[in-house]
This record gives C-alpha cells, sequence and structure tokens, in this order.
C-alpha cells in the first residue's frame, strides 16, 4: 500500500517538476518579448495584439482540442505540444541570428505556442485523476497553483536580468531547454489511458455541447455569472497586457520596474491564496465574488489616478490586485455544486470559451483607446468598469440566491 502511495507521487511531482521548469522557462520567454515589443514600439496596440495573438489559439480551437485529447494519449498530445511549443522558440532564435527581429515574426510564434498550450493543458488536466488518487486530487490542484505562483514570481524578475545581459535568441534557448525537460519528465513516466467513447460524427459534438449550455441557462443565478465573468474578463484582461507599458511608459520606468508590478502582483495572489485556503471566504460566498471584483476594480481604478512619479503606489496596488484575484475562484465551488457532475466538463468548457472570447474584445478596445487617450486613463475606465461590474453581483436577485437554491 505504502508503494503505491509513493509510486503516485514519484510520477505526479516528477511531471510537476517538469512542468515548472518549462511554466518558467516560457515565463521568462514571455516578459522579455514583452519588453523588447514595448521598447522597440512603445505602442499599447502592439502589446495588446500580442497578447491577443498568444490566446486566441486557445479560445477558437479549445473545445476541439480537448475533443482531440480525449481520443488520443494524453501522454504523446502533451509531448507533441511541448515539441511544437519549442520548435516555434527555436524558429525565433534562427530568426534573430540574421536580421532585426520583424514584429510579425514574433505574432507568428506567439500564435503557434498559443496553438501548442491549447493542446497541452487539456492534456494534463486529464492526465492528472489518471495518475492522482481522487482523495488527493484537492492538494494537488494546490501544488499545481503553487507552482504557478511562484513561476509568476521568478519569471518577471529572471527576465529583467536575463534581457539585460542576454540576447533574444539566448533566452529562447533557455525556453526551448524547458520545453525538452517538460517532455522528458512526462516521457519517463507510464500515464494510463482511459477507455474513451469516440464521438463519430461532429453534430454529436455539438449537441453535447449545447446541452450543457441548456443545462447551465436553467440556473438563471449561474447563467449571470457566466456573462458577468465576460464582462469581468473584457475590462480585466487588457490591464495584465498593459502592465509594462504603464510601469515602462506612464511611470517611465525600466524593464525592471515592470518586473516589480509583475512580482507585486503575483506576490499578492499567492497571500491571497494562502488566505483563501485557511479562512474559506465569507459564509456567503456570492459575497466573497462580488468583494473579489470590487477590490480587483478599486486597485485598478486608483492606479489610473497616480501621478507619474507614483510608482511605489502602483506596485502596492498591483499587490491589492493580486490579493483580490484568488477570491474570485470562489464561484467554481458554485458552478461544482448547483450543476449535475455529468454537465460539468460542457458547462466549465463553455464557461472558458465565453471568457476567452471576452478577452480578446477588450484587448481590441484597450489598444485603441489606451492609444489614444493614455494608459493610465484606459486604467481609470477599466477601474470603474470592474467596479460597475461588482454591483451586479451584489444587486441581481439570482445570483444572490445561489447560496440557498440547489437544482
Amino acid at each position: 500500500m505504502q508503494r503505491n502511495r509513493d509510486s503516485w507521487k514519484k510520477d505526479y511531482f516528477t511531471i510537476l517538476i517538469g512542468q515548472g521548469f518549462s511554466l518558467i522557462s516560457s515565463g521568462i520567454l514571455q516578459m522579455s518579448i514583452i519588453f523588447y515589443l514595448t521598447a522597440k514600439t512603445g505602442s499599447a496596440m502592439v502589446l495588446s495584439i500580442a497578447t491577443l495573438i498568444g490566446f486566441l489559439p486557445q479560445a477558437l480551437i479549445g473545445p476541439f482540442a480537448g475533443v482531440f485529447v480525449d481520443r488520443h494519449s494524453r501522454k504523446k498530445v502533451m509531448i507533441g505540444a511541448d515539441l511544437v511549443i519549442a520548435a516555434a522558440g527555436g524558429v525565433l532564435a534562427i530568426v534573430t541570428l540574421y536580421m532585426d527581429l520583424p514584429i510579425w515574426v514574433i505574432m507568428a510564434v506567439l500564435f503557434v505556442r498559443s496553438m501548442g498550450t491549447a493542446f497541452h493543458s487539456p492534456a494534463l488536466n486529464a492526465a492528472t485523476p489518471l495518475l492522482v488518487p481522487e482523495d488527493q486530487l484537492t492538494k494537488c490542484a494546490g501544488y499545481s497553483q503553487t507552482i504557478q505562483a511562484i513561476g509568476s514570481i521568478i519569471s518577471p524578475a529572471a527576465a529583467a536580468f536575463l534581457y539585460t545581459v542576454w540576447n533574444l535568441n539566448h533566452i529562447v534557448l533557455l525556453d526551448i531547454v524547458g520545453a525538452i525537460i517538460a517532455c522528458i519528465s512526462v516521457a519517463i513516466i507510464a500515464i494510463p489511458n482511459p477507455s474513451s467513447t469516440r464521438i463519430d460524427k461532429e453534430e454529436n459534438v455539438m449537441q453535447e455541447m449545447k446541452a450543457g449550455y441548456v443545462v447551465l441557462k436553467e440556473n438563471k443565478g449561474l447563467f449571470a455569472l457566466l456573462w458577468i465573468g465576460a464582462l469581468y474578463m473584457f475590462f480585466y484582461m487588457p490591464i495584465s497586457a498593459l502592465y509594462p507599458l504603464m510601469s515602462m511608459g506612464y511611470f517611465g520606468g525600466t524593464p525592471t520596474h515592470a518586473s516589480i508590478a509583475e512580482i507585486a502582483f503575483a506576490i499578492g495572489m499567492l497571500v491571497g491564496g494562502v488566505i483563501l485556503s485557511v479562512w474559506g471566504g465569507f459564509k456567503k460566498r456570492t459575497f466573497t465574488i462580488g468583494a473579489s471584483v470590487l477590490m480587483m476594480g478599486i486597485g485598478v481604478a486608483i492606479s489610473g489616478i497616480l501621478p507619474p512619479n507614483a510608482f511605489v503606489a502602483f506596485a502596492i496596488c498591483c499587490m491589492v490586485m493580486g490579493v483580490s484575484a484568488p477570491f474570485y475562484g470562489v464561484q467554481d465551488a458554485l458552478f461544482q455544486e448547483k450543476i449535475k457532475p455529468e454537465y460539468l466538463g460542457r458547462v466549465f468548457s463553455l464557461l472558458g470559451s465565453v471568457m476567452s472570447f471576452a478577452m480578446p474584445l477588450g484587448l481590441l478596445c484597450s489598444g485603441l483607446f489606451a492609444e489614444q487617450i493614455g494608459v493610465e486613463k484606459w486604467f481609470l475606465i477599466s477601474g470603474i468598469g470592474i467596479i460597475t461590474i461588482s454591483f451586479l453581483v451584489f444587486v441581481l436577485p439570482g445570483v444572490q440566491s445561489l447560496d440557498n437554491r440547489t437544482i
């Protein structure tokens, strides 16, 4: 019995550590690309487009990638996706050897990397329950969040240092090494495959997706949270994309300042996650969600009215925003409680798709308006928008009744 316990831990942590290396090296490259684009263009529109391209493929092919993962070996999908991501980085490194890196090449590489992530993420999530005992899944989710938080703290700092001492192609090579380590960690582990039910017709996929939508729509409170979340992402996502321009443009800082802002947010997330795990949030979970959105909106709005010499105050605001972020995740518990288990996969897929499609629209608008009125004014507008959204959580009857109803 003890041997089985040690066996799954060894397998899971082998993959987790490998993914941790890949996460950190990818984060370093991602931040370095942002530094490069910021220094070369100083354009809010370019940064917004880069961020948009970085996740748009995930929004477009995500549901279909999930079907592909269920039909094939999770192990092979994860390795293949990591190799595609590494190959895209290799192209970037080769181009930098022969010419000044064109913006369109960066955009193309970001697009391909996002496609790889669209397959890798669901494959990893689908493989975890095959390796981990059911009673340990919650703890393993905590381990994964911890790795992500650590990566969010290390990557910006490492990127700020390496960007000043290395060429971009050297940072790309570091990311390739991280991807190779991740591939090896997966390759040496035996990941079982469940006996999946193959979908023979595309109509079956669409019918199942529609069924999930119908089940969600039957609960007015959850359906309202779906669209509240979409509005939230519309305003919030551009803020995360414009952090470097705010730090380096409006506050006149350097890549180090941009990294400090990112690290402050990541530390806040880590603190917020620990508080939530110990405290559990307010008894009324919808109040916890609303308070999280309100706290985020206040932090964003205050950032938009700070003077150009108040970077320290901006970093504090970033930390406050980070603290608020984990509490928004309480809504997942509501979805899990109110929706029947056989529909949860489709409902969460629909939730992710709607959020993902709201993000590019917000990024497009932010690029247009921030370019014209100034990035700090867009922070103020976004903060006011997020505060308004929080009021919807507090006042909509369907949302407020979620803690008292079951379906």
